[in-house]
């Protein structure tokens, strides 16, 4: 009896975490609303649409960072040996600050930081749609 009951709060563990993981992949729709909320003021995100305060983030999942096609207003990304996939977006929208000044990068124009992991990861989830 005894270790039926260990065996099944070890099972209910086991699939509380597996489901965990993958909130921790983030919604897609629900970072769209966020986007909207803390990133649509700055960046735009439709193909070939030229970039306003900060670069189109159309397609940046995958991309060189510093790349961004007809993005001149801050240069402190060109010649980065990063290119933006989860993790890197997680940590530089944490805290772009921190994140650059680790990788001895100039100064970042953006001032937001999302303190939120539900909501970095939402968005990351949102920013991959983006191709």
């Amino acid at each position: 009896m005894k270790l039926r009951r260990i065996l099944t709060v070890g099972l209910i563990v086991s699939f509380a975490l597996a489901s965990g993981q993958a909130f921790a992949a983030g919604n897609a729709k629900v970072g769209a609303k966020t986007y909207k909320k803390k990133c649509k003021v700055c960046h735009v995100i439709k193909k070939g649409k030229k970039p306003t305060i900060g670069p189109n983030l159309f397609g940046v999942f995958g991309r060189k960072a510093g790349t961004a096609k007809r993005y001149k207003k801050f240069k402190g990304l060109k010649g980065a040996d990063w290119t933006w996939n989860a993790a890197i977006l997680d940590e530089y929208l944490a805290n772009p600050k921190v994140f650059l000044k680790k990788r001895g990068r100039p100064k970042s124009a953006m001032i937001l930081k999302v303190k939120k992991k539900k909501d970095r990861d939402n968005i990351i989830a949102f920013i991959k749609t983006l191709k």
